[in-house]
């Protein structure tokens, strides 16, 4: 049985038009042990004057090793969703984003299969998952950074379908990174979910979902960017925890909520659980 730390996603200063050491350093304030930058590729306005969180991958990565050793914080993983099923994207991201983990010390990269193409056949569309995530495998095996496969999109926003996925190549360095609030939103038992793939867990976003959004969207969509504070939603925090604690390795729980307020909240919740 592993042990579970309480991390944040960095969506949750994605309003206070802040850079990424900013957001870093709050996140320590709030009291989480680790955090998950957003990175991307390219340049692009916002972050590089500052006014955003996620961090280009042509920056060097020992800018996010470093703006974590300044606030004592740990890094759970990084947020690097690239559509699987565009290989021509998804596998020099993919393999990029492996890369720049392992030098900046984050031991997962998340990810989904993203949007579907409208012309492709779903036989076609696991072929091409399979092309791309044996590709990133490659890469990831020799490093020691796993690859954490979130419920998100068309196919992986079903048990039987993420475990398709799951199963698409053999690889130690393949997991499952799973979503607390999509996997409601789709529609499905979130826990009985969660158990299913328990033992496959290599990090877990800790999403919870309003009422009000629950009554709007359940069944309807397959995700949704953040969900609103821990304990303040539709999620039974208490049995995720109890169901999470069956996971074989240490597990962090970034939380993904919209604000600061929220991601106070939600540690002051989920603090009281564990």
């Amino acid at each position: 049985m592993g042990k579970i730390h309480l991390g944040v996603n960095m969506e949750f200063v994605r309003h206070d038009d802040k850079p990424f050491e900013w957001g870093v350093a709050k996140a320590a304030e709030l009291g989480y042990t680790h955090v998950e930058p957003m990175v991307h590729w390219g340049r692009e306005l916002l972050s590089e004057a500052g006014y955003f969180h996620s961090v280009s991958m042509l920056d060097d990565p020992l800018r996010i090793r470093r703006a974590c050793e300044r606030a004592q914080i740990q890094l759970s993983g990084l947020s690097a969703h690239t559509p699987l099923l565009k290989p021509e994207i998804g596998v020099e991201y993919l393999k990029q984003a492996i890369r720049f983990a392992r030098e900046c010390g984050a031991p997962v990269v998340n990810t989904d299969e993203g949007p579907k193409q409208v012309w492709t056949t779903e036989a076609e569309d696991f072929t091409l998952m399979r092309y791309t995530l044996r590709e990133a495998a490659s890469v990831a095996e020799p490093r020691g950074i796993l690859i954490g496969l979130e419920p998100h999109q068309q196919y992986s926003g079903a048990p039987a379908g993420l475990d398709r996925i799951y199963h698409l190549v053999s690889s130690p360095s393949i997991g499952i990174n799973f979503d607390t609030g999509n996997s409601y939103l789709c529609g499905h038992d979130p826990y009985a979910w969660l158990e299913r793939v328990v033992d496959r867990l290599v990090h877990l976003h800790a999403k919870d979902i309003s009422v009000t959004q629950s009554d709007a969207e359940r069944g309807h969509v397959t995700g949704t960017a953040v969900g609103c504070a821990c304990g303040d939603g539709v999620i039974d925090w208490a049995r995720v925890i109890g169901l999470c604690r069956r996971c074989p390795r240490d597990l962090v729980f970034s939380v993904e909520c919209g604000t600061i307020d929220e991601a106070a909240r939600s540690i002051e919740h989920l603090r009281k659980l564990l």
